[in-house]
């Protein structure tokens, strides 16, 4: 089931591309936005991830934390950051649990894989409360930066 506005979202522990335990539950002093993307080097998730590269000042000015989260390994994610020069952490849902969590499973993707992220976005409040949610069915959509950029300025 996808995670709705106003409930509080669900707690996990993912490694980030330096090999650090990244955990929401810690990020209580800032606005989270989680967004969840299907596979690192694909098209679309570049331009995603790209798009908030270049505007990452607008989430650090309303005191933000940018998270992207994929079921790639460390190592795929780390050689992606790297390459695209990102500046906010990628994290690893290698088991797919944060993703289950959240409603954001594709049941089969492209070339019949299972368990690969829908893209979506959620922020999470410092109550840690969801204060938005958007999941995409197409992967070849992108969220509603301008929606989540409002929100954001509004907490």
């Amino acid at each position: 089931m996808p995670i709705e506005v106003g409930q509080k979202a669900p707690n996990f522990t993912l490694f980030d591309t330096e090999k650090n335990k990244v955990t929401l539950s810690e990020q209580k002093d800032n606005n989270v936005l989680l967004l969840f993307f299907p596979l690192a080097f694909t098209s679309v998730c570049t331009k995603e991830l790209c798009s908030i590269r270049d505007n990452i000042a607008v989430y650090n000015n309303v005191n933000a934390k940018v998270f992207g989260i994929s079921v790639d390994t460390v190592f795929t994610l780390g050689k992606f950051k790297e390459e695209q020069h990102l500046n906010f952490p990628l994290l690893s849902d290698f088991n797919k649990e944060v993703a289950a969590a959240y409603g954001t499973l594709y049941e089969t993707f492209v070339l019949e894989m299972k368990g690969v992220s829908k893209r979506s976005a959620f922020i999470v409040g410092k109550d840690g409360l969801i204060k938005y949610a958007e999941v995409l069915e197409s992967a070849g959509d992108l969220p509603n930066f301008a929606a989540i950029q409002a929100v954001l300025q509004s907490l």
